[in-house]
Formats: C-alpha cells, sequence, structure tokens
C-alpha cells in the first residue's frame, strides 16, 4: 500500500500529510483554464467591448463623478491589479483623480484599516483616490430608497448616491445562500446599512436559498430588486473577474450588472464545479489558506462546499488555521447560549440577527456529518460551536475519525475547498 502525500494550504502556510493511495476517490480541484497573462489588456478588452452595455468610453463623459466599490480583506479580488487600469482608462476618457472615489463593500464586516486599505488597491490608486469604507452600522451615512417586495428596507452608502457613475468591481465565487458572489452583492449587502443585510439574509432560511441558484432564490432575487431600486435613473457599470485557486485570472467579464454577472456565473460553474463518483466516507478539506481561513465566518463556506462530497454520517476533517478567531461576537454568544441546532434555528425565525445567522450556517453541515477542525481557533470555543474535534495536526484528525468510519474510509481531497463544488452525476 502506497501513501499519497499531500501539502495543503492553511493560514500563510501549509499542512502536510498522508493518505492510503488506494483509499483516494478524488481529489477535486478547481478546472484547469488558461491563466490571463496581460492583465491590463484583459481589463480594458472587457470594459471596452462590455456585455449587455455601451462602453465605458460611450457612457462616461469629460468631467462626470464615479465611485468605485471594491472587496475588503475577506474577498480575494486582486483590486490592486485591475484599479490602476481602471483607473488610468477613465483619466484618458477625461474624469480627473480629483472625481473618483473608492468605497469598499464590507457588508457587516469591521472597518479596514489604512494599511489594508492600500494592500487592496495598491499604494498609487490608494494614494490618488479618496477611499471610504462602508460601515453598516453608520446609520446616518445610507440614503433610503424605498422596501422591496419582500420587506427589505433599502439603505444605501451616500457616497455611491452623488455621483454620475458607480463601478461595482471584484471577483465571483458561488455563495452557499444567494447563489453566486460578485454583481449586486457589491451593493447589497456590500454597501448597505446593517437593517438591509439583517432583513435580506433572514430568507437564508428559506429551502430555495441554495449555493449555485439563482431563480427562485428569494436572498438573490431581493437582493437584485433592492439594487434595481437603487439603480433606477442611475449609471452602474459592473467589471467582475474570475480567479483560480493560485488566485491568478481565467476570465474577466465587463457591462451590465445584471447580463455580465449571468455570463460570469455560467464561467464559475465551469471553473469551480467538479464531478465525484460518490460520496465519501471521509472528506479532507482546505479553505486554501488566509484570507478563505482567516476566521469561522469565512471559513464555513468551505464547510458548505465539503458537505456535497461527504456521506450521511461521514467525516469532514477541515483545515482552517483562524487566526482572526470566529470573527464574530454574536455568533459566539449564539452558540453559548442555545447549544443546539433546533434552538438557534428557532430562534432566527422568530428574531433574524446577523452573525446568529452564522450560527445557524455552520450547524447545517454539522447535522449531516462530523467536523474535525486542524485549526488554531481557541479548543473550548469549537466544542461551543459544536464541532466534532478540534487539534493540530492533520494526523491526530485523521486518528480521531477513524473512530467513525472505520480504518479504510473511502476518501475526497478538497485542497481549494473555498472555491470547489463537488457534485454527483446521476
Amino acid at each position: 500500500m502506497t501513501d499519497r502525500i499531500c501539502e495543503f494550504a492553511y493560514g500563510r502556510g501549509t499542512k502536510t500529510f498522508a493518505v492510503p493511495d488506494e483509499d483516494v476517490l478524488a481529489e477535486v480541484r478547481t478546472a484547469d483554464f488558461p491563466v490571463i497573462e496581460n492583465i491590463p489588456e484583459a481589463v480594458l478588452e472587457a470594459v471596452r467591448h462590455p456585455i449587455g452595455s455601451p462602453a465605458l468610453e460611450e457612457i462616461v463623459k469629460l468631467g462626470d463623478t464615479v465611485a468605485f466599490i471594491c472587496n475588503d480583506p475577506t474577498r480575494v479580488a486582486n483590486s490592486f491589479d485591475f484599479m490602476p487600469v481602471l483607473v488610468n482608462e477613465l483619466n484618458r476618457l477625461g474624469v480627473p483623480d480629483a472625481n473618483m472615489k473608492i468605497v469598499f463593500a464590507l457588508g457587516t464586516h469591521r472597518e479596514m484599516t489604512d494599511d489594508e486599505i492600500v494592500a487592496q488597491v495598491g499604494a498609487d490608486v490608494a494614494g490618488r483616490l479618496k477611499t471610504y469604507n462602508s460601515v453598516s452600522t453608520r446609520s446616518e451615512d445610507f440614503d433610503y430608497f424605498g422596501t422591496t417586495s419582500r420587506g427589505t428596507p433599502v439603505w444605501i452608502n451616500k457616497e455611491l448616491c452623488n455621483v454620475d457613475h458607480v463601478i461595482l468591481t471584484g471577483t465571483i465565487v458561488h455563495h452557499y445562500f444567494s447563489g453566486y458572489g460578485g454583481g449586486r452583492k457589491a451593493i447589497l449587502p456590500g454597501c448597505a446599512a446593517m437593517e438591509t443585510v439583517r432583513v435580506n439574509h433572514s430568507f437564508m432560511l428559506d429551502e430555495h436559498a441554495k449555493l449555485g441558484v439563482t431563480d427562485g432564490n428569494p436572498c438573490y432575487e431581493d437582493q437584485m430588486e433592492g439594487v434595481a431600486l437603487f439603480a433606477k435613473g442611475r449609471s452602474l457599470f459592473l467589471f467582475n473577474a474570475v480567479l483560480n485557486a493560485r488566485h491568478r485570472f481565467v476570465g474577466m467579464f465587463a457591462g451590465d450588472y445584471r447580463a455580465a454577472h449571468r455570463e460570469a456565473c455560467k464561467f464559475v460553474d465551469r471553473v469551480y464545479g467538479a464531478v465525484i463518483p460518490k460520496a465519501a466516507d471521509l472528506v479532507i478539506a482546505s479553505c486554501g489558506g488566509y484570507p478563505k481561513d482567516i476566521n469561522v465566518y469565512q471559513m464555513q463556506k468551505t464547510m458548505e462546499n465539503a458537505s456535497c462530497a461527504v456521506r450521511d454520517g461521514g467525516v469532514v476533517i477541515l483545515l482552517a488555521e483562524c487566526v482572526e478567531g470566529s470573527g464574530s461576537a454574536v455568533l459566539e454568544e449564539t452558540f453559548r447560549r442555545l447549544k443546539t441546532p433546533e434552538a438557534i434555528k428557532a430562534e432566527l425565525e422568530k428574531n433574524f440577527r446577523i452573525g446568529a445567522n452564522k450560527a445557524y450556517a455552520i450547524t447545517r453541515p454539522i447535522e449531516k456529518a462530523h467536523y474535525i477542525l486542524v485549526t488554531g481557533l481557541d479548543k473550548t470555543l469549537a466544542h461551543d460551536m459544536l464541532f466534532t474535534a478540534a487539534v493540530d495536526t492533520v494526523p491526530e484528525a485523521l486518528e480521531i475519525a477513524k473512530t467513525y468510519t472505520g480504518d479504510h474510509p473511502s476518501v475526497i481531497l478538497m485542497p481549494e475547498g473555498s472555491l470547489t463544488v463537488p457534485r454527483i452525476e446521476h
């Protein structure tokens, strides 16, 4: 019997371990698409030949004002690669630096530091353009645009409301309850007030709120309706990219925030979707390292993807450093107080709270399989969050897993777990 030696990303480093090669059903990776080598050329090609929209040079007039929306550090977007190109292109079209600004789409995440802003968009762009954090709890920073048919009050950051054009940027991956990231999410939830996010995210309790689904998905449809209320009479333009597991660009899409996003999502399915022969006894998954495993809040997305590959009652070993802990005091308090998946869901149905919703999201895959963390997370906290175990090394986790799977479980390896979405074709 020969061993397969595996090296999986963990934080800013790696963890190495071995599994019997004959036990491995599949190693799930992103599809091998050609990497975009000339990034400036590809960015300009996308914005000059957009999908469902006139080109930027037909939209933007001399002296117009522009607000860019950019991702925060919890998303790998490589904004530092494309933002200088976009800013220089707008300069060429007659928009001076003084007429442009960047609003960072924090959603309900913490405020970014100056160093993080520079790291996200590059020192040149950060030094040339004004930058703003969209902090969802600062109610005075938001304007009201009406209420969606599902009852979500639409409050959007004022910095997006006083410009001629809003350019939505970012990358697209699958999203565990609103279908896909990117597109409209730059605005809602990215630059929306806390109450807007809270009501919209409450629809995650609906059985139709699923990964990779847009039609009939109440979270996605509510976001689209909310952004449409804001967009009425405004100029919105999308630039979204798709990255491979090594954070290299493999696709760029620009144009109408609805049409271009739809085309990009089709590409995302091709890049990140992966067929497996059957559900495994044991799945070993890495989030893909920092920042995908920066905290439990972000790690949960990999839990959902791994759940697609494990059999009922099986085991998932999840490599996630969680250098920033849980990422949410509300998340921790919810688990410590309510203690069971049933109690968490029941309370959310009565009173939906951001942070508590992530507790529910964590319990969904845990109800299907045993989750063993290889992590730097506080072990007592991991126990409170209902994880089967939390250990420092993969060999320790494998020993615990054997108590549920036996000595030779079927194994699926997911080194790029935050990206890849396994499926069984019948």
